[in-house]
């Protein structure tokens, strides 16, 4: 059996119980980071009283994970087998989600368990969506490709979840509040960890707060929903095909929704009006 278990984003209290045993019982770890699984494995064994047997550790991280997967022989599944991400669920901007999708690929059994999450636990703590909400992970560090996930993460019709940097989360703030100095923000940082800390309010206050705060530790922001542009995205392609336009503007503007080549777009309306 293939297992996935959620780890501490803080607190080693957090682990649950099935997780501790799963750890006892499983013989290869797909790690993350190996370095940091056996760290945590010594923590816990210290905290619990619980005698890890020596285990396989292989790194699986997302620079050799196509490597990893390529070679896999599925027969190591024939053993208790876990991923273990560096802290939280597994599968959430780490690849372990790599790992599920070589699962169901293959016929091989697995188990995610449920456990400690970042995003959930900042957006029940921002108030800010009740249950609708979009998840964004780590926004692009280039210049455009970011200014590009900002504006769609203000555009939303729902709450947006983004994880950030200590290095990076001041400039972000600072960026939203340029754009949109009254949209309302929530920022966390070091969830479940001593020095757990939370900033609410419009973005420009957020930011004038964080100039003066320390910012070390990772960060979960959560930016509420653009109520002045609810249907921002409500134009579906049944839409625009009911539109009396030339066949090349309606294949263009299906293309927009779709990201498909817009002439085999066209193509096929033309195929369908014969």
């Amino acid at each position: 059996m293939l297992y996935f278990i959620p780890t501490p984003i803080g607190n080693l209290g957090d682990i649950s119980f099935r997780a501790l045993e799963l750890l006892k019982t499983c013989e290869i770890f797909f790690c993350e980071d190996t370095r940091v699984s056996k760290s945590l494995l010594l923590s816990l064994s210290h905290k619990f009283q619980i005698d890890f047997k020596t285990k396989k550790m292989i790194a699986f991280h997302t620079h050799n994970e196509r490597e990893i997967l390529k070679n896999l022989n599925p027969e190591i599944f024939s053993k208790n087998v876990a991923f273990l991400s560096d802290a939280g669920m597994p599968g959430i901007s780490d690849p372990g989600y790599t790992l599920v999708d070589f699962a169901l690929k293959n016929g091989i059994e697995f188990e995610v368990l449920p456990g400690a999450n970042a995003a959930l636990v900042a957006l029940v703590s921002s108030a800010l969506s009740e249950k609708e909400f979009v998840f964004m992970g780590f926004l692009s560090n280039k210049g455009k490709e970011r200014i590009k996930d900002i504006q769609r993460a203000l555009n939303h019709p729902y709450a947006s979840i983004v994880y950030e940097s200590p290095k990076r989360i001041l400039s972000l703030v600072e960026q939203i509040s340029l754009i949109d100095e009254n949209r309302e923000i929530f920022a966390i940082k070091e969830i479940s960890k001593k020095f757990e800390t939370k900033f609410k309010g419009k973005a420009k206050e957020v930011f004038d707060k964080l100039k003066q705060a320390n910012l070390n530790g990772e960060w979960v922001l959560v930016i509420s929903k653009n109520h002045q542009n609810l249907n921002h995205n409500s134009l579906l392609e049944s839409d625009i095909l009911e539109l009396d336009i030339p066949l090349k503007v309606k294949s263009k503007l299906l293309a927009k929704i779709n990201g498909k080549n817009p002439k085999e777009i066209y193509a096929k309306l033309l195929l369908s009006q014969n």
